[in-house]
């Protein structure tokens, strides 16, 4: 195994501008266009860690806090304004429910379409295909379009695709809690299987007993910034505390 790190995130910042005004129509835009009213916000600022192989990597926080930025940064859906990403391996990425998805194309055909798109030839989906039908549970529904389908039926097909195509990186959103109980646990042993293997998982979750259960190390951000980074038991018991400081208030 490599003593090279899976990810390497080094001084990270996402930026984002804040409009106050729109213009309604195109002579308003016309008539103002030096005069656009924008805030800089800055949605992560100055993270840092490093995940190694094999690991199971969480990260929590409100909403709010940055951790999707920082996830489709992972993803390498935005790229940083600032600092580095580094990810020594292959990804795969299921970060928004029927993501990479087309609602008129049947399960059937969106696992040939997904798996391409994630970096699978023809023939290695042919080899793959019964197995992430039946790990993702919608056999019954497979030729029918996926429009027709639930949040949790595009979830497990989703996520199937994803961990069938064994990426070292897996990135993953909080979609998984749309899952039921038994798919969760599936999802569970897929992660232990992937971790056993050397791959690596990075998740975000609002499920804090999720997060100790499979997390080795847990980043929490807070207001887009670092806020405790450590072994999951610890982070996630000094998470809970400031939640019911809050509360308190």
């Amino acid at each position: 195994m490599s003593e090279t790190p899976a990810v390497i995130v080094d001084h990270v910042s996402k930026r984002f501008r804040l409009y106050h005004e729109r213009n309604q129509t195109l002579k308003s835009a016309v008539m103002r266009r030096r005069k656009h009213v924008s805030d800089e916000f800055w949605a992560v600022k100055d993270v840092s860690f490093e995940v190694p192989h094999g690991e199971t990597f969480g990260i929590i926080g409100r909403n709010g806090s940055g951790k999707s930025t920082l996830l489709k940064m992972l993803a390498r859906i935005y790229h940083p304004d600032r600092g580095t990403i580094t990810m020594n391996g292959r990804v795969a990425s299921m970060l928004e429910v029927g993501s990479g998805f087309h609602p008129e194309l049947s399960g059937r055909e969106n696992i040939f379409l997904n798996g391409s798109i994630l970096g699978l030839k023809r023939r290695e989906i042919l080899a793959k295909f019964d197995e992430i039908v039946e790990f993702s549970g919608v056999e019954q529904f497979i030729d029918q379009p996926v429009k027709n389908y639930s949040s949790g039926m595009y979830v497990r097909l989703g996520f199937s695709v994803a961990v069938h195509t064994n990426p070292d990186i897996l990135v993953v959103d909080e979609v998984l809690a749309v899952g039921d109980g038994a798919f969760r646990e599936k999802s569970r042993q897929k992660f232990l299987e992937f971790t056993q293997a050397g791959r690596t998982v990075l998740f975000v979750s609002h499920s804090l007993g999720q997060v100790r259960e499979m997390c080795k190390t847990v980043a929490w951000l807070d207001r887009g910034e670092l806020r405790e980074l450590g072994p999951a038991g610890e982070v996630t018991a000094d998470y809970e505390k400031a939640l019911e400081q809050e509360k308190g208030r």
